[in-house]
Parts: structure tokens; C-alpha cells; sequence
């Protein structure tokens, strides 16, 4: 194995950018990448860097191996490198953990599940804007069954995706759901055979990536917004992030683009 290799292997956590689309890999398959501390931060980092950097326009969210995510690293955390390796002795700075900077990012997510997202990699999946899922992925809600609640999210996404009542009974029985259940319950956009999985989340973000990104990135922020808001207000700030994009050379070409009757093409200005 090259040295360069080797080094890719021992990172937890891989990033890519190609076609305007930032790809982030958990890359601990031999724990069924399991969370641990530099994990954790790692995947915080590569996030927050997808959404600042200007050429990406979508971001994939995958594992590498047969799971997503099977949770926090149990054994990680009774040798010290688990989530406390993420924070101080006193606090946990959750400003920058994965499912804050996912629930604040203005650019687009697609969560490609591959296999196994359990506790920490469900949240993980779910603070996601889009899911699609392998034939054998699950997602497994096991947070009860281990003493513990949903710590990443899940019980505030949960309620807003699918209702009160079927939040409570996937929180409270700590079920597993398979794919073809996960899409029943509006958890899961669509399901695609194993070896079809990054193909189709790649041509989604593909598809996402085509349309003018200023827009689309507004687009997310006033959803996000409108989760919190009263219809009046939310109208009112939706016109006033209209003002400024009428002002973008990306309007301008979507307008002549229209006219022409030709495909787009925009720059992110």
C-alpha cells in the first residue's frame, strides 16, 4: 500500500468536492463506523467546509462498508476517545457537532444510506435533507433499549417529519425499520438496490447542483425558517431574500436562459 494510501485509510472521515458536489465518507468500517471523538469532529469540519466553500453546491453523506452508522463507539468511550475526546472535561461545545452544523447548513444534503444507521448515525441520517436508502440499509432506534434518549436530534426531527403519534411509537418501542418501512413512514425519499446507491445519490445532487445555487441555498434557509414562524412573517422574509436575488447575475441568466429555451448555466453569482 502507498504511503498516500495508508493515509487515506486512517482517516475516519474522507472528503471529496468533483461536479460541485462535496462527497463526506465515514470511513471506520471495521466498527461499522461507529462515532468517535476525532470522528465526530472531523465530520463537523468537513461539513462546515462543504458549506462555505463557494463551488460546492450539494453534499452526499455516506459510510463506507456494510453500515452508515451503528452509533457512538461504546468502546471508544470507556478508553477516553469518544465524545469526550470532543470537548472539554466541563462542557460539550454543541455549536459544532455534526447534528447542529447539518440542521444549519444552506447547502443541500443528501443522506445515501448504505447499511446500518443506529442511535447517533439515525439522528445522523434524519438531520439530512434528503435520504435515499440501500435495499438492506435500516435505521434503528434503539436509544430506549439502551437507557438513553435520542441525544442528536431525533426527538425534535422526528415529530416535524412524520407527526406526534408515529415519532412516539418509533421513540418509545426503539424499533428498527427496514428501508421499504423507512419509506412507508416518509423517513426514506426513495430505495434503490445495494450497487445502485451512490449512483443515484449522485444523480440527485447532480440535479440539484444544475439549478442556479444562490436560489437554492435561500430556498433551504426560508424552509429552515419557516419551521419557527407564523405565515405573515414568514411571507415577509421570503420577499425580503427576494430582493437581493433579483439582483444576481444567476437570475438574469435563468430569465434569458427561459427565453432562449436553452439549459442554464450558473455561477453562484
Amino acid at each position: 500500500m502507498s504511503d498516500a494510501a495508508a493515509k487515506s485509510e486512517a482517516r475516519e472521515v474522507l472528503y471529496e468536492v468533483s461536479d460541485h458536489i462535496a462527497t463526506i465518507t465515514l470511513n471506520a468500517p471495521e466498527r461499522m463506523n461507529t462515532i468517535s471523538g476525532p470522528m465526530l469532529n472531523d465530520l463537523a469540519r468537513h461539513l462546515t467546509e462543504a458549506n462555505e466553500d463557494p463551488m460546492v453546491r450539494c453534499v452526499i453523506l455516506t459510510g463506507k462498508g456494510r453500515a452508515f452508522c451503528a452509533g457512538l463507539d461504546l468502546r471508544k468511550e470507556r478508553d477516553g476517545n469518544g465524545l469526550s475526546a470532543a470537548s472539554s472535561p466541563t462542557t460539550l461545545n454543541l455549536r459544532n457537532t455534526p447534528p447542529t452544523v447539518l440542521q444549519a447548513m444552506d447547502k443541500p444534503t443528501i443522506c445515501a444510506v448504505n447499511g446500518g444507521a443506529a442511535g447517533y448515525g439515525m439522528d445522523t441520517a434524519l438531520g439530512c435533507d434528503i435520504r435515499i436508502m440501500a435495499e438492506s440499509a435500516k435505521l434503528a432506534a434503539a436509544f430506549v433499549k439502551r437507557g438513553v434518549v435520542p441525544e442528536s436530534g431525533g426527538t425534535w426531527l422526528l415529530p416535524r417529519m412524520i407527526g406526534w403519534a408515529k415519532a412516539s411509537e418509533l421513540i418509545f418501542t426503539g424499533r428498527t425499520l427496514s428501508a421499504r418501512e423507512c419509506l412507508t413512514w416518509g423517513l426514506a425519499n426513495e430505495v434503490v438496490p445495494d450497487g445502485e446507491l451512490m449512483g443515484r445519490a449522485r444523480a440527485m445532487a447532480r440535479e440539484i447542483a444544475a439549478n442556479a445555487p444562490l436560489a437554492v441555498q435561500a430556498s433551504k434557509r426560508m424552509m429552515r425558517m419557516g419551521l419557527n414562524e407564523t405565515f405573515p412573517d414568514h411571507v415577509h422574509h421570503v420577499y425580503l431574500q427576494l430582493l437581493p436575488l433579483f439582483r444576481t447575475q444567476d437570475m438574469a441568466e435563468g430569465m434569458k436562459a427561459f427565453m432562449e429555451k436553452r439549459e442554464p448555466k450558473f455561477e453562484g453569482r
